[in-house]
């Protein structure tokens, strides 16, 4: 398989696909996302909103029906799992060259 153009995914858009894995507003992605970051990374609602456009764009996610009209309601999509997932063999791969790397100066 041929590495998406999109990665690396920054911290923080890696977090909000993260975060929608389940269907959620705004005030609940940044909420989900400080609580699954433990406090290290806060989004300011102009970052969310921004990043929310830009993604929809991209088609990682997509706006789903809400039961409140007024709220702006997203999901991930089959493309942003995939993106996440490619994204998540990339930090494991180099998680095991440095484990490697790491050993072969114990000796």
């Amino acid at each position: 398989m041929t590495r998406d153009p999109l990665l690396p995914l920054t911290e923080t858009v890696a977090c909000i696909l993260l975060a929608l894995r389940e269907p959620a507003h705004g005030y609940a992605i940044m909420a989900r996302v400080e609580e699954m970051s433990e406090g290290a990374v806060r989004l300011a609602p102009g970052t969310l909103y921004g990043a929310l456009d830009t993604l929809v764009k991209q088609r990682l996610i997509a706006r789903v029906a809400s039961e409140d009209p007024r709220r702006k309601v997203y999901l991930l999509t089959e493309r942003g799992a995939e993106v996440l997932a490619q994204d998540a063999e990339r930090m494991a791969h180099l998680v095991r060259l440095h484990e490697r790397g790491r050993g072969s100066r114990e000796g």
